[in-house]
């Protein structure tokens, strides 16, 4: 009888176990989420911001000044 007590210790501790694992899972995949979000700003930002810096160089109709 201590042999199926202690297989029943053993699977409710493995159940735990699988049960932190598939939190710490899912926590994990939400971060990897927002982190992907962000990711996908930054880069449409930069886009954005190259194209504004494109535009300002090509209607800089002043020559660049002269180097001492």
């Amino acid at each position: 009888m201590g042999d199926v007590a202690a297989l029943e210790a053993q699977i409710a501790f493995v159940e735990d176990t699988v049960q932190a694992l598939d939190e710490a899972l899912a926590a994990q995949q939400q971060h990897i989420l927002r982190l992907e979000r962000q990711i996908d700003r930054l880069q449409q930002q930069l886009k954005d911001q190259g194209a504004r810096l494109d535009e300002v160089a090509a209607d800089a109709s002043e020559p660049p000044p002269p180097h001492y």
